[in-house]
């Protein structure tokens, strides 16, 4: 009967970095087949173990994949707070959108006009006695073609850059068009633009001054030119209006300047004729950059709310969120909806959210009710301003928290994810220093079973050495006796 010399072999735990055990059972052999002379599977054996030693190192990256989750949210939610931060500051801006102004003409076949953000409040009365012209000159019908040339001679164009003589040379009326156009005087543009028209009777020289108005008007002296006659076709005349019986000149039909932040376009003229302007509070630019404020502030409450969600999950456990118990993201949450709820301004009608018909849900998030809005724009649109841009008011406010709470070094989001961030490399240096460890110790493990492998092979020889130096110990001991 074969005598055993080893024992069952069961691998225990072994003292891992920072003094972690790893576990590695269950790893059992059996005696039998250890020593059937076939010997054990060393890589795999390994392998095994290096796979049960490596627990920790699992869990760690587990909980850097929590980490990177709950940044992702944040950053998110940072986004989300900069977009609420722009809706905020359009509400408190002096103008903003919540400062809009349409003007709205008497006759616009006569005048319209537009307004800024901030134009007073006015109504004003326009007379339109003559719209800008432009200058220009045109040659006679001439029954020229394309490639006729006119005769020599020159004459001279006269600007408020100067006066410029004119070559002909018996060139066509297009290269006379193109070194019109080429001329200065005085290092200067000569300030008209020629060409050529052609119509049944053949082609035209026409010369056009470049901009509208009195100064760019501009005349054509062709005395010594006998080939060419130069026809006025416009004179270039200041656009004449009367704004609230004061009389005003333009050198376009575009009048700006006059009446701050309000631009008229003169569209024909009309003498005598008044036609009244009048700019009021755009009070539709205004119910948008309120509902602008809403929506963000909306998206915002929303994600903090998705954060404090428990989901019970058909198993019985619960699944929960990156941010669930992360104290910031509950701080902002009721900061937000605490600030919302609040007073503000002097108007005693409206100073709160509320009394515009922005109502708070049961999650936080807002509600706007169009027609109590509108009604409040429209009745008293100075006390709406006041509640949003009063030195107390509820946008100056709310901008400032947004400011501080989105700043790029100290923001509170910005403070927790330097806190997740570190949590994350000091993970990660936890884990390199378990990987460095795990590799001198798979190396040892190799090492060992290696040897033993090495054992197990030998041993069915070293048995049957054994069994014939005690075969014949016996044999020896039995003739003596």
């Amino acid at each position: 009967m074969p005598h055993q010399v080893f024992a069952d072999i069961k691998v225990r735990g072994h003292q891992g970095a920072g003094g972690h055990t790893m576990s590695t059972s269950p790893f059992t052999i059996s005696m039998p087949s250890l020593l059937s002379g076939q010997g054990i599977d060393v890589a795999t054996t390994v392998q095994q173990l290096v796979t049960a030693a490596s627990a920790p190192e699992t869990e760690w990256q587990n909980e850097q994949q929590s980490i990177a989750s709950a940044e992702g949210v944040v950053n998110q939610i940072n986004s989300d707070l900069s977009t609420l931060l722009t809706s905020v500051n359009e509400l408190q801006d002096s103008g903003g959108s919540l400062q809009s102004v349409s003007a709205t003409s008497g006759n616009s076949n006569i005048v319209t006009a537009t307004a800024t953000n901030g134009a007073a409040l006015a109504t004003h009365v326009i007379t339109v006695n003559n719209l800008a012209s432009t200058a220009s000159y045109y040659s006679a019908e001439s029954g020229l073609s394309d490639s006729s040339t006119v005769g020599s001679g020159s004459f001279d164009i006269t600007t408020s850059a100067g006066t410029a003589t004119i070559q002909l040379n018996n060139q066509t009326l297009s290269q006379l068009a193109q070194s019109i156009n080429n001329t200065t005087v005085n290092g200067a543009s000569l300030g008209v633009t020629a060409s050529v028209v052609t119509d049944s009777a053949g082609e035209h020289l026409v010369i056009v001054a470049k901009s509208s108005g009195a100064a760019g008007a501009f005349t054509v002296d062709d005395s010594n030119d006998p080939s060419l006659s130069m026809t006025q076709g416009g004179q270039g005349l200041d656009a004449s209006i009367n704004i609230d019986g004061i009389p005003f000149s333009s050198a376009t039909d575009t009048v700006s300047g006059a009446i701050t932040g309000v631009t008229l376009q003169l569209q024909s003229a009309a003498p005598g004729q008044q036609v009244q302007i009048q700019t009021q509070a755009d009070t539709q630019a205004a119910a948008q950059a309120v509902n602008d404020f809403v929506s963000a502030y909306n998206t915002v409450i929303q994600e903090l709310n998705q954060q404090f969600t428990v989901t019970q999950n058909s198993g019985g456990s619960n699944t929960t969120n990156p941010l669930e118990s992360d104290p910031t993201a509950r701080l902002v949450q009721q900061q937000l909806m605490n600030y919302v709820a609040q007073s503000f301004g002097t108007d005693s009608t409206y100073n709160t959210l509320g009394s515009l018909g922005i109502s708070m849900n049961d999650d936080g998030t807002l509600t706007v009710d169009s027609t109590q809005l509108n009604t409040a724009l429209s009745n008293d649109y100075s006390g709406v301003l006041n509640f949003f841009q009063g030195t107390s008011g509820f946008a100056t406010g709310l901008s400032t928290q947004l400011t501080q709470l989105t700043d790029p070094t100290q923001g509170a989001f910005y403070l927790d994810l330097q806190g997740m961030q570190s949590t994350y490399n000091s993970l990660q240096d936890q884990i390199n220093d378990f990987q460095t460890y795990i590799a001198s110790q798979q190396q040892m493990w190799l090492t060992q079973y290696t040897n033993l492998n090495v054992t197990l092979l030998q041993w069915p020889f070293q048995q049957q050495e054994m069994d014939a130096l005690f075969g014949q110990s016996i044999g020896s001991s039995s003739k003596n006796s």
